[in-house]
């Protein structure tokens, strides 16, 4: 299992939340992701998920 890191912003740049999570591949984690942000109702933010090495899985400015 990788760990994932998830951050969601508000338009002024204040962060509003700063997760992480584990999944096996990137394709689980961005699934993770966008549930995590349908849960907390963040997904019309700015948010994105990366993958431990750097790669932006999921984007929304």
């Amino acid at each position: 299992m990788k760990t994932y890191k998830l951050t969601a912003f508000e338009q002024t740049g204040k962060l509003i939340t700063e997760e992480t999570f584990t999944a096996s591949t990137d394709e689980e984690a961005r699934d993770k992701g966008r549930a995590l942000l349908e849960e907390k109702d963040l997904l019309n933010q700015t948010h994105r998920v990366v993958s431990p090495a750097g790669k932006l899985l999921l984007f929304h400015s």
